[in-house]
């Protein structure tokens, strides 16, 4: 990249996205600062230690080097900025609406430091509701009036399409970029900003490789309502198709068919796709659960009711029902028995736990007078986080969650686990129950092995 190519920009909050979308503009050339209240967060980074598990992200902190900075202040580096990026929490409320307080509070700070003489674009790149863009700028524009300062202010929506797990991937190779503004001034500063991932001009990071043949990403412009209602329309379609092979998933095990089979047939149809139709203990992160629950918010908001959208909420409620139902009818008696729990992230490749099916599934057994061992690859110091005084196990390996169990329960499609000494471990339990809440494993196989095995939907 040019030196005259090169932005200043700016990322405030250093979680998923923020982290990521920082680590890779910095690969690109562009000076990056990333801001954290949490002064620990920021010592950890500068120290070249990952806050979180993502793949390929240790590898490319170490590369980028001093080209990203990491501060706990934003008065000091946003004036003369040319981007600057909000990548904010925007938890639930218990009604489904999204709490925007982290979101306004960085407006608030930005409106009371900002010299319109040397504004940068603000960017909301956090996954928030419907005219965000244009709260950001009100509460941006109130700040200045209280200090009777006059300025120009351009806000952007440009929202992420990551996937934890793949998040850096999905960073460097999108399908598209979405940028939601009326300020043509704007979308060229945050096209140039993409520019080597728009044309694909980077030598790509050993640890985040090119994928062959990938497709150059296009570039959406859009109105900034529109660019945040693309994200909640996808993450919600998405979720749907989730939901939907599940419920079809029912009536496989019904008729005797195979449900990894239909999809397999459904997917080769391109008006589908074989993507998201996974069937299995239902989806969970930080993403899914809670964007539908936003739009279904904001519908009704406007009267308008999404009922597919709220059958799909259910269906992946009632599938980690449909697990304990599993295992119930293998076991017989639950109270007493010894469960082991094989997953605790909600998908692999991350130490994301929220809305994970393994935390209902692990909380019900709890109640129903249970022994539950548990083991994840990774994700096991965020469980004991968030769950410091539950009655669980924890176990340091998968062989060791095996030993005197009852029965396993398999709730995270880590690859590990498909390549587990599984006739060692069933021959370690009490009794050989096996339920496969992802279909990761060879039914057939493992019931030779002994398993009394059930999948979902198979």
């Amino acid at each position: 990249m040019r030196e005259s190519e090169k932005l200043k920009v700016v990322i405030v909050g250093t979680g998923y996205v923020g982290l990521t979308t920082g680590m890779a503009l910095a690969y690109l050339g562009h000076r990056v600062i990333c801001v954290d209240r949490d002064s620990k967060i920021v010592e950890k980074l500068k120290a070249g230690i990952p806050t979180i598990y993502e793949p390929g992200l240790k590898e490319l902190l170490e590369e980028v080097g001093s080209a990203v900075a990491f501060e706990s202040d934003l008065v000091p580096v946003l004036n003369g900025s040319d981007v600057a990026i909000i990548a904010v929490g925007t938890p639930s409320k218990d009604n489904g609406d999204t709490d925007l307080s982290f979101v306004e509070a960085v407006a608030r700070e930005i409106g009371r430091t900002l010299d319109p003489e040397k504004s940068p674009v603000i960017v909301n790149k956090s996954t928030v509701p419907i005219g965000t863009a244009r709260r950001v700028e009100t509460v941006i524009r109130e700040e200045l009036e209280r200090r009777e300062i006059q300025g120009r202010i351009s806000v952007a929506s440009n929202p992420e399409f990551l996937r934890e797990g793949a998040a850096l991937h999905d960073t460097f190779y999108p399908d598209r970029i979405v940028v939601g503004t009326e300020d043509i001034g704007a979308l060229n500063l945050l096209r140039q900003m993409y520019a080597p991932i728009l044309e694909q001009t980077f030598t790509p990071p050993p640890a985040v490789p090119r994928p062959e043949g990938f497709s150059l990403p296009a570039l959406v412009s859009t109105s900034p309502t529109s660019a945040e209602l693309i994200k909640y329309t996808a993450n919600a379609f998405l979720a749907m198709k989730i939901s939907f092979i599940n419920e079809f998933a029912t009536i496989a095990e019904k008729v005797g068919a195979d449900i990894t089979e239909v999809a397999k047939g459904i997917g080769l149809d391109k008006r589908i796709g074989p993507g998201f139709l996974k069937a299995g203990a239902g989806w969970g992160g930080s993403c899914f659960p809670k964007d539908v629950r936003s739009i279904l918010f904001t519908g009704r908001q406007y009267n308008c009711e999404l009922a597919l959208v709220q059958a799909a909420l259910e269906v992946n409620r009632l599938q980690r029902k449909k697990v304990i139902e599993k295992l119930q009818g293998l076991l017989k008696v639950i109270r007493g028995s010894t469960v082991g729990i094989l997953g605790l992230a909600f998908k692999p490749n991350t130490d994301d736990i929220r809305e994970s099916p393994a935390i209902d599934v692990i909380a019900e057994l709890l109640d129903m007078g249970a022994r539950v061992k548990i083991y994840d690859p990774v994700a096991m110091e965020r469980y004991h986080q968030s769950y410091p005084d539950q009655q669980v196990v924890y176990c340091a390996t998968a062989e060791e969650t095996a030993r005197d169990s009852d029965a396993l329960v398999l709730l995270t499609d880590w690859d590990q686990f498909s390549h587990l000494p599984w006739e060692e471990m069933a021959a370690s339990m009490g009794s050989r129950v096996l339920v496969d809440g992802r279909n990761l494993l060879d039914g057939e196989k493992m019931r030779a092995l002994g398993f009394a095995y059930s999948g979902i939907g198979r």
